[in-house]
């Protein structure tokens, strides 16, 4: 008797045996007239390979309806990473699929719901999630019936007969089953499926590990995927890369329950890949990043603004002033710029809310006059938050129609997770206010970059580029510009991102003020720094706001220390975008400089970086 199954035990070589199996799972139903027999083989088969949490049903005889919830861990996101999804990571996800009662697959397609029980007003990802599902339960649905799924497991259980009695092939049950309890780290234990493995999967993990990887992990490296007419008619399967294929149907073979159970889990690491409205994967972006957005297709465009996605202005507004003004100011740079036609990208897809279907701003027919003259009109970050939104909002409408709009598109479109560090976590050597934890990259590089970072170790070096291209930055990721239109100052150690521990050498790099692209010396810099710390300060150095246009930033990467890293002096060179990974932000204003002789590789300025990074990054 396993979870109140009642399994033939006897050893026999006949077809009453198979008969057994699958009659005894339905017969434990018989005294329930209204639930289908299929539908009680589905849930128990969700909780033998998950749990049996995993799983609630209410059901609703009077209508022959049944409410069936499957729950979803999503404890492998990293803390930082549920902020910015704004998910609550210690709590699952919840599938809520109703079915007939009395026809399950037979009756007619499941609605679905997903929701966090306590995060249901906030959960946008859920909106994403809940249509991905439903177009892949639609699809299922074509080839689905109680019939199909029960003539496959008949068909796997006679191949299973050539092995022996259901007591050995439940006592094998281990080496077939897909996953064990926990989601987050499965565990290869069985010598038959680690034989299974060749040697380019042992490659991919960690050398000399125990063959627990990360669930993230796996899917950058391969695993075994199916299609549905594949799984429905028996046809073979292919081993392939998951990173362009976690649309790709899991198996079928443990009942409907499981494989849309297996199809939400692959497909939550990549939502930021795949536009939120047409789940077709974004065309603008150079890399993927940490954000889920909306495509700059004009068909979601329009969609995303019907479906009011992006009307969490005033919550931004309230809850993250300081690195709203900070958007601002990135894209006021840009757009400033001389290099605007190269550098301002993504432009803003923006539909006129005098004429909703047509695009007042518009990717394919620039106007960059136009968009200047709307973001003139949006008013300072400080006069937001002295007053009503609501108010503020009509301000702005009088000034300019397209002004709000254009703000909740600054605000929607940035793909990084960025937030204000308070004073007691910022690094005090930097000698700025306004410092940010800038993360960028999504679930699955973040796996990758740890997964190197065990294998060669990792250090933190400074990156510096004009603040006008962060506009772009914070969209498209921090990537390889060598020999391309992005290029400013050249590339005399090789194709790459140029990092390096000295601070004067990224300062340099990010262009002390606007509009200012000559290299400045270090002498330069010192002279300046000395100059600033004695002149008397007109306001507060803790000013809460950005309050100058005259803006020049650096940011902290940590990077991985393997052999592709190239060290030329105090500049370095890493030809692998995956190997760099952005981590703090720092922002001087009116030509304000830190300190130009900080060296990352001091070993009071690492331990000044670890007190920080510490909580702040890695606290999941």
């Amino acid at each position: 008797d396993i979870k109140g199954h009642n399994w033939a035990e006897e050893e026999s070589d006949g077809e009453n045996e198979c008969g057994e199996f699958l009659y005894g799972v339905q017969g434990t139903c018989c005294a329930d007239l209204y639930r289908h027999p299929q539908l009680d083989a589905d849930i128990e088969a969700v909780k033998e390979i998950y749990s049996e949490s995993a799983v609630s049903v209410r059901e609703y005889g009077t209508i022959d309806d049944a409410d069936i919830d499957l729950h979803i861990n999503i404890g492998f996101l990293d803390e930082e990473v549920a902020t910015a999804w704004k998910v609550i990571r210690t709590e699952p996800i919840v599938l809520r699929l109703r079915f007939s009662l009395s026809q399950y697959l037979d009756g007619p397609e499941p609605t679905i719901d997903v929701f966090q029980p306590s995060n249901r007003e906030d959960f946008g990802l859920g909106i994403q999630l809940k249509k991905i599902l439903s177009v892949f339960s639609s699809h299922q649905w074509r080839y689905l019936s109680n019939e199909v799924l029960r003539s496959q497991q008949e068909r796997r259980l006679r191949w299973l007969r050539v092995s022996g009695s259901i007591k050995r092939f439940r006592a094998g049950l281990s080496i077939f089953s897909p996953v064990p309890k926990s989601p987050s780290f499965p565990g290869v234990q069985d010598s038959a499926v680690r034989s299974s493995l060749t040697g380019s999967d042992l490659r991919s993990g960690l050398a000399g590990a125990d063959l627990r990887v990360p669930r993230l992990m796996n899917r950058s490296v391969s695993c075994t995927l199916r299609n549905p007419k594949s799984e429905l008619y028996g046809s073979h399967t292919t081993t392939t890369q998951v990173s362009g294929h976690c649309k790709t149907v899991p198996t079928l073979e443990y009942g409907f329950l499981v494989q849309i159970m297996k199809y939400a889990e692959q497909r939550l690491p990549t939502l930021n890949e795949y536009c939120v409205v047409c789940d077709e994967q974004h065309v603008f972006q150079n890399a993927s990043m940490l954000k889920p957005a909306v495509c700059t297709r004009e068909l979601c465009v329009f969609s995303f603004y019907t479906l009011g996605v992006m009307s969490g202005a005033a919550e931004e507004v309230a809850t993250g002033a300081e690195v709203v003004g900070l958007l601002v100011a990135m894209c006021r740079a840009a757009l400033e710029s001389p290099r605007k036609s190269i550098i301002f990208e993504p432009y803003p897809s923006v539909v006129d809310p005098n004429d909703p279907k047509t695009l007042a701003f518009n990717p394919k027919k620039k106007n960059y006059e136009r968009l200047q003259k709307a973001l003139d009109s949006v008013m300072s970050i400080r006069e937001m938050t002295q007053g009503s939104y609501l108010e503020i909002k009509k301000q702005m409408d009088r000034l300019d129609p397209l002004a709000h709009p254009l703000l909740q598109w600054i605000i929607s479109s940035n793909r990084s997770h960025i937030v204000k560090l308070p004073l007691s976590r910022q690094l005090k050597f930097m000698h700025t206010s306004h410092q940010f934890l800038l993360l960028s990259s999504p679930p699955a590089k973040e796996a990758r970059f740890r997964t190197a970072k065990k294998l060669y170790g990792s250090t933190f070096a400074f990156h510096g580029s004009h603040i006008e291209n962060w506009h772009s930055i914070l969209r498209n990721g921090l990537v390889n510009a060598s020999y391309t239109k992005l290029q400013l100052h050249g590339a005399a150690y090789g194709k790459g991102i140029y990092l390096s521990p000295i601070s004067s050498i990224s300062f340099g790099y990010s262009g002390m003020g606007k509009g200012q692209h000559r290299m400045p010396s270090k002498d330069e810099l010192v002279q300046r720094y000395n100059r600033m710390n004695t002149i008397p300060q007109t306001r507060c150095l803790q000013s809460r706001f950005l309050q100058s246009r005259n803006l020049n930033c650096i940011a902290l990467c940590e990077v991985i220390t393997s052999k592709d890293l190239q060290k030329h002096g105090n500049i370095w060179v890493c030809p692998v975008s995956d190997h760099v990974c952005t981590r703090f932000f720092f922002v001087y204003e009116d030509g304000q400089v830190g300190d130009a002789n900080i060296n990352t590789q001091d070993p009071k300025i690492q331990k000044e970086i670890m007190r920080v990074i510490g909580t702040q990054v890695y606290s999941g």
